[in-house]
């Protein structure tokens, strides 16, 4: 089910949040109820870790993570890279990332096989990625754009990309991931997809601001809780034949 949320009046969930399939971390200092959007979705299913990076909070665009692992820019702090080691389940590995291009979330889009990376990202994090996050790594633009973990969201179901990608990109780019990809918005026509929404495998929180358009969109893309488009069919027939036997 994809849930809409907002980080003290922002639509702008990934940058306050990563979320993957065994853990989600949230920005320190958000409304009780940004908390408890998360908590009521994934509490019983994957820890949600409170915390800042580098002391800011803008910490889903700052890192990059799966199943497998996390990765943090080089200014993350002892301490918090301490809190966090601590709250994560043991077998994700978390890394710091000695990496020029330190936004990570903006410049890697990952799920758990497959990475796609800024076309200059370091030879040694292209490395690093590949080995702590376990997954293969392109480097690729999305519409031109080099900021690929910005304009793009992933799971291991689909993929969301930047609206004006051409068939032929996304054509390369679905089988490249493995995965069926679509080109859409979010927070009521906003291109910045990483920025607007964050989604794992059985969920998505998306930005207040979304329509319900783009709502069905992102849960038919991403499989999400009965959202495949033959699923309505499906249970429309059952009903159908209930009725008439």
């Amino acid at each position: 089910m994809a849930v809409r949320a907002q980080f003290e009046n922002s639509n702008e969930i990934g940058v306050f949040s990563k979320l993957t399939n065994s853990y989600c971390l949230v920005a320190i200092g958000g409304s009780e109820n940004f908390y408890s959007t998360f908590e009521s979705e994934l509490g019983d299913a994957i820890p949600v870790v409170h915390t800042s990076i580098a002391g800011t909070r803008i910490i889903g665009r700052l890192t990059a993570g799966n199943r497998k692992g996390l990765l943090v820019p080089n200014t993350t702090t002892d301490q918090e890279l301490q809190h966090i080691r601590n709250l994560l389940p043991d077998e994700v590995k978390i890394q710091r990332v000695e990496e020029r291009l330190s936004a990570l979330g903006n410049v890697i889009a990952c799920n758990d096989y497959v990475a796609i990376v800024h076309p200059d990202l370091d030879r040694e994090t292209e490395e690093v990625v590949a080995d702590v996050l376990g997954v293969e790594v392109f480097r690729q633009t999305i519409a031109d754009n080099v900021l690929v973990g910005s304009y793009c969201a992933l799971s291991n179901q689909g993929g969301l990309v930047h609206p004006k990608t051409s068939v032929q990109d996304m054509d390369e780019l679905s089988s490249l991931l493995q995965v069926p990809l679509v080109a859409g918005t979010i927070n009521r026509g906003s291109d910045v997809i990483g920025g607007g929404m964050v989604v794992n495998d059985w969920s998505a929180f998306v930005g207040m601001d979304s329509t319900s358009t783009e709502l069905s969109v992102i849960e038919s893309i991403f499989k999400l809780q009965d959202a495949q488009p033959t699923a309505i069919v499906n249970e429309m027939r059952d009903a159908l034949v209930e009725n008439y036997v």
